[in-house]
C-alpha cells in the first residue's frame, strides 16, 4: 500500500505542472502564500490590503482574484484552482464492485487522495511555522481552516457516494470521510510536530495510521445493539 500511496503521488505532481505557464503559476502562487502569511503575521489581517500582497507579487488586484478568493485564503494557502480535481477524477473511477457495494480497495483509494492533496499544498515546518504565525496574530483564520476542512469532508463524502454507487446521504459515505480526515489532521500533526517523526514522508505516517485504523476495527465485534443490561 505504502507503495502504491508514493508511486500515485509523484506521477499526479509531476504531470499537474509539466507546463511552462503551470510552473509560473504555481510559483506566483507559493509567493502569494508566502508574502500573505508574513504579512499577516507581522501586522495581522487588517495590517495590509490586497493590493500591497499585489505589490509584492508583482501582479494586479484582478490577477490576485484569478488565485484566491480572499487574502484570508492566502494566508491559508486554499487556491481557487485546486490541483487535485485529476486526483479526484482518478478516485471515483476506480470503484470496483457493483453500485452499493463498498470496494474493498476505498480506503487505500482515500488514503492516495488524500496523501497526493497534502503533496500539492506543499507544506513543509517552514512554511507550516509562518501559517502557525499568523493563526497566532490572527485568531479568525481559524474558524475558516474548520469550515474548510468541513467543507472537504462533505467533499469526500459526495465522492464515496459517486465512486460506490451510493444514494445521496449514505452514512458510511459520511463517517469513512469522517474517519480519514481525522487520520490525515492526526498525520499533519505528526508530520509537522516539532520532532517531525523522524523525517518520515506524509505518505508513510499516513498508511501507518490507517493500518492502526485497520488493526482496530478488525478487532471488534462491531454490534448495533446497545451494552448488556
Amino acid at each position: 500500500m505504502h507503495y502504491r500511496i508514493v508511486s500515485a503521488i509523484l506521477h499526479f505532481v509531476i504531470d499537474s505542472a509539466d507546463t511552462p505557464r503551470e510552473r509560473r503559476r504555481l510559483e506566483t502562487e507559493r509567493l502569494l502564500v508566502a508574502e500573505a502569511r508574513t504579512l499577516a503575521a507581522a501586522h495581522g489581517l487588517p495590517g495590509f490590503t490586497v493590493e500591497q500582497l499585489c505589490e509584492r507579487g508583482e501582479i494586479s488586484r484582478r490577477t490576485f482574484f484569478n488565485y484566491f478568493a480572499s487574502k484570508e485564503d492566502a494566508v491559508l494557502g486554499f487556491p481557487l484552482h485546486r490541483r487535485d480535481v485529476d486526483a479526484e477524477r482518478a478516485f471515483v473511477a476506480g470503484g470496483t464492485t457493483p453500485p452499493g457495494r463498498l470496494s474493498p480497495d476505498l480506503l487505500d483509494a482515500l488514503a492516495v487522495l488524500v496523501s497526493t492533496r497534502w503533496a500539492t499544498m506543499d507544506i513543509d515546518p517552514a512554511s507550516a511555522a509562518a501559517l502557525f504565525a499568523a493563526v497566532e496574530r490572527e485568531p479568525r483564520l481559524i474558524p475558516r481552516m474548520l469550515e474548510h476542512a468541513a467543507h472537504m469532508e462533505r467533499t469526500d463524502a459526495r465522492l464515496i457516494e459517486e465512486r460506490e454507487g451510493l444514494d445521496e446521504g449514505d452514512l458510511r459515505a459520511r463517517v469513512t470521510a469522517h474517519m480519514m480526515g481525522a487520520i490525515a489532521r492526526d498525520t499533519a500533526g505528526a508530520f509537522l510536530g516539532p520532532d517531525r517523526e523522524h523525517g518520515r514522508s506524509y505518505a508513510d505516517l499516513y498508511a501507518e495510521r490507517l493500518a492502526a485504523a485497520r488493526s482496530l476495527f478488525s478487532t471488534q465485534d462491531i454490534s448495533l445493539e446497545g451494552p448488556p443490561a
